[in-house]
Formats: structure tokens, sequence, C-alpha cells
């Protein structure tokens, strides 16, 4: 068993005793379910040889009246077991979601960050009901496993032979259903991530909706969009080709056991080894245990769905927030702050604007000048976090925009002045209508990305990093930005990651991942 195959076990169960009397009541009336029907032969054999043979009334009404109890138990276990079964469904999606989502909260910006926006969807749409499913069908898989352990009893008690039989045969049944499940898992597992991945490209397409139709794109991401789902279709029909041989294996192999105790039990009737109430009682018992084969292939089932939700869970409870504030925390000096990465020796001198050529490794770098870097001769981590998101600001083009008044989403209560953030951004025109709707999905990307920097000019922090902050306009608006931020930021440390030569034409000092100063 993997370390992650672990995790997952763990995850599952941690969450399966959270309602230990829940789990106990379906188990009970999973069992007073399945017995009835695992006893039934042998009482109407005992109601053939006792009362039909024997010409006994009064026993022959004795085992109609167990018969009558049977179906009695069995309707309301049936009832019980149902109502159980549901509310640990219920229980087992609610509580998986409730986990993955609180954790989700707790991530805050790093969410974005760390995890695509389809993981997240797929978590809550798909994986936490495949938990779900899997608590839901506990009940009947142990009801199945009582009742087969019963039904071994009577079958050894009536004939050792035909005992061992079905004894030897079911098990061999069911192993030869186990060698499709591995592979199920890694079709489903390998559904699971087209099923992100399409969710994800979703997401995009719908975000930039707007841009695709400005540029003439809708087409073009129409036809990778299509693509996709093809590929999420066809790992749905791989899979469901495995789950259609399970069914028909699920069918077959008992069959076959049925098949030869039917046979050998017919052969010991006519040699008169065993009754013909005992002969009934044989072909009842092989017949029921179809069934307890069927639930245990379809607990198999739920359990490689389940298994395979809870791992990606799992995943996302291993992503992990901002690093917490310090016990006894530094606090970083007063004015414009330097900047020193230990990772790659690079250093931002104080009050002046630094451009950063990165190229692939511009996002992470962003990343660890806002978290991990020596501020001031003071390292982050031993900081306040507080104190340290004040003072030291990443803006993101993931970032989002909030619906409500424009002019509320930039003004942050700082000494900016919000008309001229808005100018230095050349977003004064994005901002004319007043009102932002959901992420500002009406506006083009490029209005959307000047609108964040204009926010992210409003914290007047200490120190800004601008990851691509123009990449979605043109060249002669970025030109007009790159000289308005220069002049807006004079005298505070501004750090912007970007490959652009109009920001390197008015940067104070520009640098490559590497290279110090």
């Amino acid at each position: 068993m993997t370390p992650n195959s672990a995790s997952s076990l763990r995850f599952l169960w941690s969450l399966l005793v959270q309602r230990p009397g829940l789990l106990t009541l379906a188990t009970i009336s999973g069992a007073s379910w399945m017995l009835p029907t695992a006893l039934m032969p042998l009482v109407v054999g005992q109601a053939i040889d006792t009362g039909i043979r024997g010409a006994d009334g009064g026993a022959l009404l004795r085992w109609v009246l167990v018969v009558l109890a049977l179906g009695v138990t069995l309707m309301v276990a049936a009832g019980v077991l149902t109502w159980a079964a549901h509310t640990l469904w219920l229980h087992g999606t609610a509580g998986a979601q409730r986990i993955a989502l609180g954790h989700v909260v707790g991530l805050g910006g790093t969410l974005t960050r760390k995890v695509r926006a389809g993981e997240v969807v797929t978590v809550g749409a798909s994986d936490v009901f495949r938990v779900g499913g899997l608590f839901e069908v506990i009940g009947r898989a142990t009801g199945s496993l009582v009742s087969f352990a019963v039904a071994a009893i009577m079958v050894l008690w009536i004939s050792p032979v035909m005992g061992v039989v079905v004894l030897i045969g079911v098990p061999l049944a069911t192993v030869g259903i186990g060698p499709l499940l591995n592979p199920l898992r890694r079709r489903n597992e390998a559904q699971r991530e087209q099923l992100a991945q399409v969710s994800a490209q979703a997401s995009d397409i719908v975000s930039g909706l707007r841009i695709l139709r400005g540029v003439g794109g809708e087409s073009r991401f129409h036809v990778r969009f299509v693509d996709a789902s093809r590929r999420v279709r066809d790992a749905g029909i791989a899979a469901g080709r495995l789950e259609a041989l399970l069914a028909g294996a699920e069918i077959l192999l008992p069959g076959l056991v049925t098949v030869l105790v039917t046979w050998l039990g017919a052969r010991l009737a006519l040699d008169g080894t065993i009754s013909v109430g005992e002969l009934v009682a044989f072909y009842g018992v092989s017949a029921f245990l179809v069934i307890p084969v069927r639930t245990a292939t379809e607990a198999a089932y739920a359990f490689s769905a389940g298994h395979v939700a809870a791992g990606r869970i799992r995943a996302l409870l291993r992503l992990e927030p901002e690093l917490p504030s310090p016990k006894h925390p530094k606090s970083l000096p007063p004015g414009p702050l330097d900047l020193f990465d230990e990772a790659t020796g690079l250093r931002i001198p104080a009050g002046e604007l630094t451009v950063i050529d990165a190229g692939e490794q511009a996002e992470a770098l962003a990343e660890r000048l806002a978290d991990e870097a020596i501020a001031g001769s003071v390292p982050l981590r031993e900081v306040d976090r507080d104190e340290a998101r004040h003072r030291i600001v990443l803006a993101h083009n993931q970032d989002l925009l909030f619906a409500g008044p424009a002019r509320a989403e930039l003004d942050l209560e700082s000494d900016v002045d919000v008309d001229s953030a808005l100018h230095a951004a050349d977003a004064r025109r994005c901002a004319a209508d007043g009102l932002l709707d959901e992420r500002a999905r009406s506006l083009s990307g490029g209005q959307r990305q000047r609108l964040l920097l204009a926010r992210a000019l409003c914290t007047d922090a200490d120190v800004l990093i601008l990851d691509e902050p123009t990449s979605a306009v043109d060249a002669h608006t970025e030109a007009r930005i790159a000289e308005r931020v220069s002049e807006f930021r004079r005298g505070r440390t501004t750090v912007v990651l970007s490959q652009s030569p109009l920001w390197t034409a008015v940067a104070d000092q520009v640098r490559r991942t590497g290279v110090g100063a």
C-alpha cells in the first residue's frame, strides 16, 4: 500500500467513525435484511420434508409462520437499512464537502496559485458524491458477509460434500472478479483527471468569453473544448467497458457454481443421500449466493471510485496556506525595503524600480520574494504575516475583482488617491461605468488587468511586486503605463517581472534570475 493510498483510507475512516451509531445501525440492519433471504431456502426445505412429505399439517403451518416472520423481518430491516444507508450517504457526501471546502476557504489567496479551478469544481461536484456512494453500500456489504457465513454453515450442516463445493466455488467466483478491479481503478483515475481538465478549460472559456468574441477565437476554443470533452467520453467508455465485464462476471461465475451445485444435488437426491427438501434448500442457497457476490462486486466498485475520490480530496487537503505568524515576530525597518532572494542570490535595491526577466520561473520567484525573501535584513518568515502583507504586496493577473462599485473595489483607505492610481494604470475608462459584474467578466482582459494594477497601486505598499502587469494590453498602452507607474512609485521599492522592453526602458535596475546586484 502506497503512502497516498494509506492516507486516502485514513481520511475515509476518520469520516466514517464520526457517526459510529449510524454505522452500527447500517451494519445490523444490513445483516437483518440479508439473513432472512439466506434462511428462506432452509425453511422451505424443512416445510417440504416435514410438512408435505410427512403429511403433517401442523408442522407445515409452523414453517409457513416462520416464512411469514422472515418476511416481516426482511420488510422492517429493508426500511431501516434504506434510511441508514441514505443517511450515511448524506454524511459521507456532506462531511467530505464540508472538510474540502473548509480547507479551500482556509487557503485563501494561496488556492488560486496552487490548484486549478477545475480541480476544486470536480472535487465539489463529483468526488464528494463518490465518497457518499462508498458509505451508502457499507450496510449491504456487511450484511452480505454475515449472510454468506450463515449460508456456509447451513450447507455444511446439510451435506459436507456440497458445502465444500459451495464454500470453494463462490469465493473462487468472487476472486475471479478481482483482476478487473485494479484496471477499473486506473481507468476511473484517468477519467477523473480528464474531467478536472475539461472543467478547468470550461471555467477559463466562460471567464474569457467576451475576449474570445472580440478576437474571433470562439471557434478555435470550441474545437479545443470538444476535443477535451471527447477525451472525457473516451475515458468514460473505457471505464464503462470494465464495469460491463464486472456486471457479466458477477452473474456468470456464481451462476456456474449454482449449475454445479444443482447438478450435484440432483445426483445426491437420486441416490437418496439427501432429501427433496434438502435439494430445494441447496438450490435456493446456491442461487441466493449470487446476491452476496453481486453486492461484494458493487462494494468493490464503490470502494474503487471512493478511494480515487478520497485521494483527490486528500491532495487538496495537503495544500498548505500561507505561513502562520511566528510566536515572537520581528518588525521590518521603516521606509523603503530592499529584498534578497536566497534561492537565486537576487538582490532588489530599496526605493527603485527593478525589472526582472525570470522567464518561466517568474511566478515562483514572485511568490518567494513576497513570502520567503530577506527584507531589510529581516527574514520574512520571522515577521508577523499581517505586517508583511501590509508592507509587501504581490499582485497577480489571477487576482479577482468582485461585483459592485468600481471605486469601492479600488479604495483601500490608504493615502493613495484613487483617481491618481487609475491614471497611472490608464484605467479611468475601465471604471467609468461605475459598477462591476461578477469577476468583472463584462470587461476585456486588458481592462481587468489595468483595474487590478490600479488596485495594487492603491495599497501604497512599501514593496510592490507586479507579475506581468501589462501582458494583456497593446504596446502603446503598455508604454504609457510603464512611464506613469515609474513616476507614481518613485522612491518606493517596485519589482516588475516582465520580459517587455518597455518596462526595461523605464527601470532603475534590470535583473535576470540568478544574477545578483
